[in-house]
């Protein structure tokens, strides 16, 4: 079948060989790392945030995923490894000043250069556009290109002056062999975290569980008798001093013994005192609240003080 109208296959259009491997175009490659988000695969735009890991993030994407892990997302296992905000850090970048905007071709008349990034290093002023390493500091946030950390070797951020060692250094969009150092370190310092947690919450308890068992079995052989009063069943106390190592007799120290009628006793007289005092003190406030009204015996005049009223009337001439 076919040939129809003098048509002359050729081999490949009828011999089926083995497949050629597609390759990936590196500008698209570099691209899509360094320009997208790499959950949401939307293009990046500030507040930039990044991870452990060195990949660069939307902050609002982030936490939506934080907030609903359950939700199926195309790339939830790039950020299966993010278990709160404190595994992020917002990066502190600077802006390129070539960078024209999304909208500087819209006509489609115009070069549009593919490696023309939106931040700069500033210190070098290298573009951050995946040709060249950067870094980032996880004390600041602060993003610098390698070059500059290696010709100008100092232990504080050129940005914010805030000081930082090498190992406060990570590197953004590293190869797979740097993504699993970065893996391995991660792991390192949770382990080391969770260890210190735990160390903490052991001393806790233990000084917890100290001051209870004080409470729980008080020692009652400390109880020191030098000077005692010995108190009788009507409730009188006879105070008696003991002799001292010297056979002076020592006032020093005291011990009160009370029995249990006598105690009894001068609570129950504690108790009425107290009572008759507020049941006073009542009346007294009632009385001056009393006072304020006319009504009250205070204020009405005595005999003595009531003078003798004469009224007038016009039959009397």
């Amino acid at each position: 079948m076919g040939c129809d109208g003098g048509t002359i296959p050729k081999r490949h259009e009828l011999v089926k060989g083995p497949k050629k491997v597609e390759k990936v175009d590196k500008n698209a490659a570099l691209a899509a790392r360094w320009k997208y988000c790499a959950l949401s695969t939307e293009k990046l735009r500030r507040p930039i945030v990044t991870c452990d890991l060195g990949r660069l993030y939307n902050k609002d994407a982030v936490i939506e995923f934080l907030l609903d892990k359950s939700a199926d997302r195309p790339n939830s296992e790039v950020v299966s490894h993010l278990r709160g905000i404190k595994d992020i850090k917002e990066l502190n970048l600077t802006d390129n000043p070539a960078w024209e905007g999304e909208r500087r071709n819209t006509k489609g008349d115009r070069y549009e250069d593919m490696h023309c990034a939106m931040f700069i290093c500033p210190v070098v002023g290298l573009e951050m556009n995946g040709k060249h390493r950067f870094c980032f500091l996880r004390t600041c946030g602060c993003v610098f290109s390698d070059r500059a950390l290696k010709e100008v070797k100092t232990e504080i951020c050129h940005k914010c002056g805030d000081p930082f060692k090498e190992e406060d250094l990570v590197v953004l969009n590293g190869t797979k062999e740097e993504v699993e150092k970065l893996r391995e370190i991660m792991e390192e310092k949770r382990a080391k975290a969770k260890a210190t947690k735990k160390s903490k919450k052991s001393k806790f308890s233990e000084t917890v569980s100290k001051p209870s068992e004080s409470k729980e079995n008080p020692d009652s052989t400390e109880t020191v008798f030098a000077e005692g009063k010995t108190s009788t069943e009507n409730g009188e106390d006879r105070s008696q001093p003991v002799p001292g190592p010297s056979g002076s007799s020592s006032s020093s120290k005291v011990v009160k013994p009370l029995a249990a009628s006598g105690s009894l006793a001068a609570s129950g007289s504690l108790a009425e005192s107290g009572s008759k005092r507020s049941i006073q003190s009542m009346e007294e406030k009632s009385e001056t609240y009393k006072s304020l009204f006319t009504s009250h015996s205070s204020a009405k005049r005595t005999k003595a003080q009531t003078s003798n009223w004469v009224t007038h009337t016009p039959y009397h001439f």
